[in-house]
């Protein structure tokens, strides 16, 4: 494990083997990151922010509690996750809003997905296994897995496999051109096809 001396890691987080946290990024109390993730230059995660193994979490991420991440997610630089569904820095009477006076709701991202740059999450959505989210999306929405969702709000343009890269259409499958893996489209989605 690989802590850079200016990050700030709350000693009741949970840092898996192999993992390297980098300058300026702090991980909040009860925080845990699996195995061999990579935190990047000023990222913050949340109070309690679960991270999956082999996940990569890019330059100045923020990830607010309480985000739940599966292993092998790629979050890109400049990624927002929100947890205030109704968001007000006071209360109608004009006191100061306390951390009793509202109820943080979280982000999952499941097994493999990609956020791109700049994207905003909004609270509370589920980002499905191996889907894409687009540079500068705005993710309102549950995406399925294996979507590839981009815009403002973030609608579906396409399918991508494993390996992220685009699926093309033939004999009734989405294929992906480069692991010839096949996928299967229904009602709910995209899953794979049996081999």
């Amino acid at each position: 494990m690989f802590i850079a001396n200016s990050a700030s890691v709350a000693q009741s987080a949970s840092i898996g083997e192999g993992s390297k946290i980098w300058d300026l990024a702090q991980i909040r109390e009860n925080a845990i990151l699996g195995s061999n993730c990579i935190v990047g230059r000023g990222v913050y995660i949340g109070t309690g922010v679960s991270v999956g193994d082999n996940s990569k979490i890019q330059n100045n991420a923020l990830l607010y509690e309480p985000a739940t991440l599966g292993r092998g997610v790629f979050v890109g630089p400049a990624v927002v996750f929100t947890n205030d569904t109704y968001p007000r820095a006071i209360n109608p009477d004009g006191t100061q809003k306390t951390a009793e006076d509202w109820i943080p709701t979280g982000v999952i991202v499941e097994e493999g997905a990609a956020i791109g740059a700049h994207s905003v999450c909004v609270a509370p959505v589920r980002i499905g296994r191996w889907a894409t989210v687009a540079a500068g999306a705005v993710v309102t929405r549950d995406v399925p897995d294996f979507a590839l969702v981009a815009g403002v709000p973030a609608r579906r343009v396409g399918w991508v496999g494993k390996t992220g890269r685009p699926l093309a259409h033939a004999e009734n499958a989405w294929v992906c051109a480069s692991t010839g893996e096949r996928y299967l489209e229904s009602k709910n989605g995209l899953t794979e096809a049996p081999e």
